[in-house]
């Protein structure tokens, strides 16, 4: 998210849009006369650019455009591709998916090419073709006939009973209904029927049809919360957020139906985490980023409805684009058996070629001249040792094993039963077992050599906790007193001072709390504040306790622990958000928004403070920290020293930082800001270079320290592995005393084990090119 308000450019007032490139409504209605309508509102993030050259710009790069209730608008020639000569079509896909392979009429070709595929299959119809010459056939051709239509029918039946299942899951997803705007009213229609530029309205639980620009929802802010476990596997809730206007203005029927927007973007592509484009709409420009997007096989959660426009549908829906085609698998397996098969193919062949190069010579010898052995064929011995050649292929055919893939087939059918009937692969918690989807990769489960694993979420339980922290160079969060005092009995925190406090939360440092209570240091304050203020989390208020919604569970545990000391996050708005600080309740502009990403390693807040002193909050991994911290720190080392500590215990850590910003300079760097959240081209990369701008200078407060504990089974089922030979990568974010503690935790590295670190693996790779290049010269 690049910022919590729409970044938007204005159009000059001389310019004369046109109704194919700019479109706007003809007839002004009250509503867009009102001062407040976007155009005119105040405290918008706005900047005048040249619209032709924007617009000129946006052609060359966001060639996909997408008018809203608008079908013939697609019918353009410019919109047209052509399929096959001079047979043409719209470029945008209609919403019917297809995953199967075949159909009544291909059904037969495509099977009995993949089967010819089989070097078995494939030499017993040469020897049929072979059995029905007559100068060389020495064996009936049903002989060989009857046996391949056996084999091909049973192997036919099982990928037919399998492609069934494959038409009835298509037709089952196709025909789900949803609402769509049809002559002005949301009427029930089937998915195969929407269109790019549809305006839909989804409710709660229901899946997403299409990738759409979320125009509005039910929710404060229209925000909408959504379930990507069919995009990425993660089951926690990510939100996403309509543009300001679009919440503000598209909230009833009939201005969903009198909607005319226009949406330039780039092409369908399968990057499920980006998005760009600009929605132009009313004669102003709306920059549009991915937490906008709906994507298809998102599920609508804790929203009653929202509303969307169609963006791409069908096979260009990003997750369709990430399916790829529907390949034909075949295992290590079925490759050592067409190569056993040639194996003995070519052995076939030399004996054949022996005995008939024996057959000649016998002809040249006896044949000739035994008058009772003539056949009546003057045949030359060479042209009699050729055809008997061919004969003793057909004669000696049961050498090539045509039964061999039936039988790997019902060996692979029973397997998979015994897959699913296995009690030791069982999970009683949650009454789950084993499920063989298909039985065409069984054999390769015991043919595994590497296993790449995520850390996070797959060797974690993915539930973190807030267990320490620094502050100042102070470490927190061991089991003392008020005093300071360790304790050898942990006694946990009381929070019944705090109305907001979670009942879950569980600390045992008193002494932090007398700290926070006592009010004395500014930087305890800070550093608690900027838990509470910098992240992306939001709130749902329900019977009266505070329900966080957080795309990132750390941010989650951050959030909430500052809640529990008394720093309460409360409520957000586009532009604004609202703390409660030990029982009072203030409201601070956020100016921007400087969002995370996996080359960052950080996010930044700019908000205005009610003194009008404008402040940047930064948190973030420590190596991209130190990089941008202004050279007088004196608490660096001892923060660099409780990092270390925390590391050793397993703990996940993220550093804070602040720094104050002039109001000329922040002037300055929001207009590069406005620039660069509104580019066509390479949004992402201007952006970061704006961020790197103002994160630099900042001011150490210290560190956070969260626990993801391991799930259980971890480490034994490390060890099996092990014990089968199984290498195992674990990929992880962690500081590398962090990633060794837990290798250790899960056994996945060991006292026996050699560890190479980076600069290590670095330079001895430059040594052995440097003596390569040495050898060879």
């Amino acid at each position: 998210m690049i910022s919590e308000r729409d970044s938007e450019t204005t159009f000059e007032e001389y310019s004369h849009p046109n109704d194919e490139v700019m479109p706007y409504s003809d007839d002004e209605t009250e509503e867009e006369l009102d001062p407040r309508q976007p155009g005119a509102e105040t405290g918008q993030a706005q900047s005048n650019r040249d619209p032709q050259e924007s617009r000129d710009t946006l052609r060359k790069d966001c060639s996909w455009q997408v008018k809203a209730n608008d079908q013939h608008f697609y019918q353009q020639p410019q919109f047209k591709r052509t399929i096959f000569l001079c047979f043409k079509r719209s470029k945008y896909k209609g919403n019917a998916i297809k995953t199967y392979k075949y159909n009544p009429i291909t059904f037969l070709p495509l099977n009995l090419f993949e089967q010819f595929k089989r070097a078995a299959n494939f030499y017993f119809l040469v020897l049929l073709i072979l059995q029905s010459i007559p100068q060389i056939t020495t064996l009936s051709w049903y002989t060989t006939l009857v046996p391949l239509l056996l084999v091909l029918g049973i192997t036919a039946v099982k990928d037919l009973v399998d492609d069934i299942a494959r038409h009835r899951m298509d037709n089952e997803v196709n025909n789900r209904r949803c609402e769509v705007i049809r002559d002005g009213r949301f009427k029930s229609t089937k998915w195969k029927d929407i269109k790019v530029g549809d305006i839909l309205r989804l409710k709660k639980n229901t899946f997403v049809p299409a990738d759409i620009l979320l125009l509005s929802s039910s929710e404060p802010n229209s925000l909408c919360y959504v379930e990507t476990a069919e995009l990425d596997g993660e089951t926690n809730l990510k939100f996403k957020m309509a543009l300001e206007v679009t919440h503000r203005y598209l909230q009833e029927e009939g201005a969903m139906a009198n909607f005319d927007g226009l949406v330039e973007c780039e092409e369908p592509n399968n990057r499920l985490d980006k998005f760009a484009g600009t929605l132009f709409w009313r004669n102003t420009s709306y920059s549009l980023d991915a937490d906008k997007i709906l994507l298809r096989g998102c599920k609508i959660r804790n929203t009653d409805f929202c509303h969307g426009m169609v963006i791409f549908a069908g096979a260009d829906t990003k997750i369709m684009k990430n399916s790829g085609k529907t390949r034909f698998k075949r295992t290590k397996i079925d490759s050592l058996m067409n190569y056993m098969v040639y194996t003995i193919f070519i052995v076939l062949i030399l004996l054949s070629a022996g005995l008939a190069i024996g057959h000649t010579y016998w002809e040249q010898q006896v044949g000739n001249s035994s008058w009772y052995l003539y056949d009546a064929e003057d045949f030359s011995p060479p042209y009699r040792g050729f055809l008997n050649f061919w004969g003793y292929i057909i004669v000696l055919n049961t050498m090539v094993p045509i039964s061999l893939y039936v039988s790997v087939e019902v060996i692979r059918f029973v397997q998979s039963y015994f897959i699913n009937w296995d009690l030791q692969m069982y999970y009683p918690e949650k009454d789950t077992a084993a499920k063989a989807r298909t039985t065409t990769l069984n054999e390769q489960l015991g043919q595994i050599h590497y296993i790449f694993s995520d850390k996070t979420g797959t060797l974690t339980q993915n539930i973190m906790t807030f267990k320490k922290c620094c502050i100042n160079g102070q470490r927190y969060g061991d089991c003392r007193d008020g005093a300071g005092q360790l304790q050898s009995h942990p006694e946990q925190v009381d929070f019944s001072w705090n109305v907001y406090a979670d009942g879950k939360f569980s600390f045992y440092d008193h002494y932090l709390i007398e700290q926070i209570r006592a009010g004395k240091d500014p930087e305890i304050h800070k550093f608690f504040f900027l838990l509470a203020i910098c992240h992306t989390v939001m709130v749902d208020i329900s019977d009266g306790q505070l329900n966080y919604q957080a795309a990132s569970p750390d941010e989650g545990a951050l959030v909430t622990a500052a809640r529990n000391f008394g720093y309460v996050f409360l409520s957000r708005t586009q532009n604004t958000i609202t703390l409660s600080e030990m029982g009072t309740e203030r409201t601070y502009d956020v100016l921007a928004i400087l969002d995370f990403n996996s080359d960052r390693k950080r996010m930044s807040v700019i908000v205005r403070e009610s003194g009008g002193n404008i402040r940047l909050y930064c948190k973030g991994a420590d190596t991209v920290i130190y990089e941008r911290l202004h050279p007088r720190n004196p608490k660096r080392e001892a923060t660099e020293e409780a990092l270390d500590v925390f590391a050793s215990e397993t703990l996940r850590t993220l550093c804070l930082c602040y720094r104050d910003i002039d109001p000329e300079e922040f002037e300055a760097w929001n207009k590069k800001f406005l620039e660069a959240s509104v580019a066509a081209t390479n949004r992402d990369e201007a952006l970061d270079k704006v961020y790197e701008e103002i994160e630099q200078n900042l001011i150490l407060l210290g560190a956070t320290a969260i626990e993801d504990k391991l799930q259980d089974g971890v480490p034994e089922t490390i060890a099996r592995l092990s014990k089968a030979d199984i290498k195992i990568w674990v990929l992880t974010g962690d500081k590398k005393e962090t990633a060794e503690n837990i290798g250790f935790s899960c056994e996945l590295l060991t006292d026996e084990t050699t560890i190479c670190y980076g600069e290590d693996t670095r330079q001895h790779g430059q040594t052995r090119l440097r003596q390569f290049l040495f050898d060879n010269t």
